[in-house]
């Protein structure tokens, strides 16, 4: 075959790679996704490409006998070349794992308010190597996936739904405080209810907090704590 007939071979299947990652590219650029699809959806993404212009690359350049030949080298020797690529570049695989690793556990998500080695910012990009993070400033820090993978990150956009409803009354101070606090808990009807002093003025202020699945439940929970705290403690003479 011809040189320039290889040349020309070279140069159609790089356009057709290019072509189709172009096209795969835009087929796959969706829109308006919840956070958590959207992380996954970009890391796969980017995977898809950069697979798609590897292979795409490496049968261009097998058209050319010298490559060829150094190709099927290295195939031969892939053991070796495997465990010298290996050490230099395990940074680079190590952050490309991490990256996947975000992608699907998500400790961070994108849009997530997070904060990594006392810096804050809201996490903007999370690339195959490395995450951006735009900080007050509008300066972007670019934090290596492994970094992320294996730090303690706080991350303030994940919370849990539920709510913490609180009701304060105010008992005589001649009130045995510990049975006052045993009665609300009773009212409260929930283990996990706590009462607090707040208040030691011209009266005891006691505060009583309860866990609600979410705000709505919890307003509804203040309302039915006020009545029932109140008609158990009225019942045990307190308010006499």
């Amino acid at each position: 075959m011809p040189y320039w007939h290889r040349l020309a071979v070279f140069g159609v299947v790089l356009l057709v790679t290019l072509a189709v990652a172009r096209i795969v590219d835009r087929r796959l650029a969706r829109r308006d996704l919840p956070a958590a699809t959207m992380t996954r959806y970009r890391i796969l993404r980017r995977s898809i490409l950069t697979l798609i212009v590897f292979v795409g690359l490496f049968s261009a350049l097998l058209v050319i006998p010298q490559i060829r030949a150094v190709a099927m080298g290295i195939l031969a020797s892939s053991a070796v070349i495997g465990i010298v690529v290996g050490f230099a570049a395990q940074r680079t695989i190590g952050n490309f794992i991490a990256g996947l690793l975000i992608a699907f556990s998500q400790p961070i998500r994108l849009g997530d308010y997070v904060e990594t080695g006392g810096v804050t910012g809201i996490v903007e990009e999370i690339g195959l190597t490395y995450t951006f993070i735009r900080i007050e400033d509008n300066d972007r820090l670019v934090v290596p996936n492994e970094k992320i993978a294996s730090d303690t990150i706080r991350n303030s956009s994940i919370r849990s739904g539920k709510k913490l409803a609180h009701v304060t009354l105010q008992v005589p101070l001649d009130t045995d405080l510990e049975a006052a606090r045993t009665l609300l808990r009773e009212a409260a009807r929930d283990d996990r209810a706590e009462v607090v002093v707040t208040d030691l003025g011209d009266k005891v202020g006691l505060r009583l907090s309860v866990w609600a699945p979410d705000e709505p439940s919890a307003e509804r929970l203040e309302n039915e704590l006020r009545l029932r705290s109140h008609a158990r403690l009225r019942e045990a003479g307190v308010f006499a």
